[in-house]
């Protein structure tokens, strides 16, 4: 009954956000987008093993030289954004930065050192979006850019993101990440529209939709990556749980998720170990279990009733206040 009402919420704020969407189109900018529709067992997959990850970064590198080039650099000087509290976001000199989820780099390895049974043992993760089934960020882009592919992989249409929408603050783990000074923000008011481009792994769509796999699953080399239907993958992760008297993460949280990982070692003692040794912060996921509840749901669809007056009166307040700045002698 609960699942059966979550999911007739999150219709209605898809149908909600359609409506916003109507809004801008003043601007030129399409209406909200739609999560398309399509059975979830024909979505598509990937199960990590962190029994088997070593923590090599095969992975990364391949998401990396698939990805690297496509995120822009930014114009210089990067537009100040009104008021002077909205911060932007600016990594275009730390492209190089492996150790987190940053815009130009889409995977990472978060790793903790764990006692089990009396011996030390160091857990590897490779770590990127998680592909929700149901993505609250795809629910509430008020511009449509951030979107779902028949395959289930959540992805941003880099034509129409304002890189301020509230997708990151959405995820429940804080994946979206921000990059100021690129975009088509640029062409209107870049101090009061928009804030950049958000990016964020999209599970190599292009590749799902030809039937293969994504590229960090096909390099790594210990075989802790594998791709298929999600029914398949869960089947799959069961069997491996049960043999191994383990755990399953992304079978339901948040509704569940297209990123699913099997562990000898339970999530919960590897989420407290990674918070005791700074593994956990921004731009370092957690493993929390985010599942979504009405009371969040409400507030989403709160959020959404109210954002297109709420950022039609912001925009208008930041234009007059910089009209009456102006005339100050």
């Amino acid at each position: 009954m609960g699942n059966k009402l979550l999911l007739q919420r999150r219709s209605i704020l898809k149908a909600m956000v359609g409506t916003a969407g109507l809004t801008l189109a003043g601007t030129g900018l399409p209406a909200a987008g739609r999560a398309s529709s399509w059975a979830e067992s024909d979505d598509l997959a990937t199960l990590i093993d962190v029994d088997l990850c070593n923590g090599c970064g095969a992975c990364v590198a391949a998401c990396r030289f698939r990805n690297l080039a496509s995120v822009p650099h930014p114009v210089h000087p990067i537009p100040r954004p009104y008021p002077a509290w909205v911060r932007s976001s600016d990594w275009s000199d730390r492209t190089d930065e492996i150790s987190r989820l940053t815009p130009y780099n889409w995977l990472f390895i978060q790793s903790c050192i764990i006692t089990v049974k009396g011996v030390e043992k160091r857990v590897f993760l490779p770590r990127r979006c998680l592909h929700c089934n149901n993505p609250q960020c795809v629910t509430l882009c008020s511009t449509g850019s951030m979107r779902q592919s028949p395959e289930g992989a959540v992805y941003i249409s880099s034509s129409t993101c304002l890189g301020d929408g509230p997708c990151d603050r959405a995820c429940p783990w804080g994946i979206p990440q921000r990059q100021s000074g690129v975009g088509p923000y640029l062409n209107f008011a870049p101090r009061y529209v928009g804030n950049g481009q958000i990016f964020k792994c999209d599970h190599c769509r292009s590749l799902l939709a030809t039937g293969q796999s994504p590229a960090c699953v096909v390099a790594c080399p210990q075989g802790a990556m594998r791709s298929g239907p999600r029914h398949d993958i869960v089947k799959q992760a069961k069997e491996l749980a049960e043999h191994r008297g383990g755990d399953i993460f992304g079978l339901k949280e948040n509704g569940g998720t297209n990123t699913i990982y099997v562990s000898s070692v339970l999530f919960r003692d590897i989420e407290a170990n990674m918070l005791r040794q700074g593994q956990v912060g921004v731009g370092m996921p957690s493993l929390r279990p985010a599942g979504a509840s009405l009371d969040k749901e409400n507030s989403l669809l709160r959020a959404v009733l109210l954002a297109p007056a709420a950022g039609a009166a912001l925009a208008g307040l930041r234009m007059w206040r910089e009209k009456q700045m102006r005339r100050k002698p």
